[in-house]
């Protein structure tokens, strides 16, 4: 029988799997890896802010997120190259962040927990907070799924149907910036990335449909939650870096061994 804190941190990692995986699957459908890259970096900064006015993580990571990622939505139709944009926006807001960690007086901070995530302390609170912004994830994807999949295969078809892609891509906004806060206690704001990108990538080629995609994604990254949670605990190791690592072992045996079908 594993240790209670054990059984807290595999329902956190399985949780944000749950969270990330359908959404790994737009991010990687849309080629939008950087842009969750800059939502996540930008995530310390809502961290140093939270701590510093006294107010949940959760809603500082979650609003400093939206922030970024409305702005990096906002110049891209500006004239702006995107990856130099994500670029500028990722480092900036990450450096920011540190330097108003540094800032703060009184309050104990153990940075590192931050940037690679301190699953082995998660709460009965913090499961709660993971849980619940998991469902309001996939609660939203649920309900914009067949809009956010129209939006994303061809726009002249969404608008065609009446669906707006702006719009939609405001929901992926939101969805985006509710999984960064969630994950930030798992594997911390530099993995995030990780764990919506190598879950989605890895069940690329297993699936047939878009749907297929999403569910095995989310079996993918919960195997690595528990498997990589397991690993840390025997060999001594980082417990979110070391969940990422059996993500990407899985992703190259998919691929080195051949278990690809026809792809979503």
């Amino acid at each position: 029988m594993l240790d209670d804190f054990m059984t807290r941190a595999t329902l956190a990692g399985v949780g944000v799997a749950l969270a990330a995986a359908p959404l790994g699957c737009f991010v990687v459908w849309r080629r939008m890896a950087y842009f969750g890259d800059a939502t996540a970096h930008a995530a310390i900064l809502g961290v140093a802010l939270s701590l510093a006015l006294q107010i949940s993580v959760f809603a500082g990571a979650v609003a400093v997120a939206l922030v970024m990622a409305l702005t990096v939505s906002f110049l891209s139709g500006r004239g702006y190259a995107m990856d130099t944009l994500l670029g500028v926006m990722a480092h900036s807001a990450l450096a920011f962040g540190l330097v108003a960690v540094s800032f703060l007086s009184g309050v104990r901070i153990d940075l590192m927990a931050y940037l690679f995530g301190d699953i082995l302390a998660v709460s009965r609170t913090d499961l709660l907070v993971i849980w619940g912004g998991a469902a309001l994830v996939v609660a939203l994807i649920l309900w914009r799924w067949s809009a956010l999949l129209t939006a994303t295969l061809n726009e002249e078809l969404a608008y065609a149907s009446g669906i707006s892609p702006r719009r939609e891509q405001l929901v992926l906004t939101l969805a985006l910036a509710i999984t960064v806060a969630v994950a930030i206690k798992v594997v911390g704001v530099l993995l995030i990335a990780a764990m919506l990108i190598i879950p989605a990538a890895a069940a690329r080629g297993l699936a047939r449909t878009p749907e297929a995609m999403a569910a095995i994604a989310a079996a993918i990254g919960s195997v690595a939650a528990v498997a990589g949670l397991r690993g840390a605990y025997v060999f001594d190791t980082p417990a979110g870096p070391s969940i990422v690592c059996v993500a990407a072992i899985l992703f190259a045996a998919l691929n080195l061994f051949g278990w690809r079908g026809r792809g979503a």
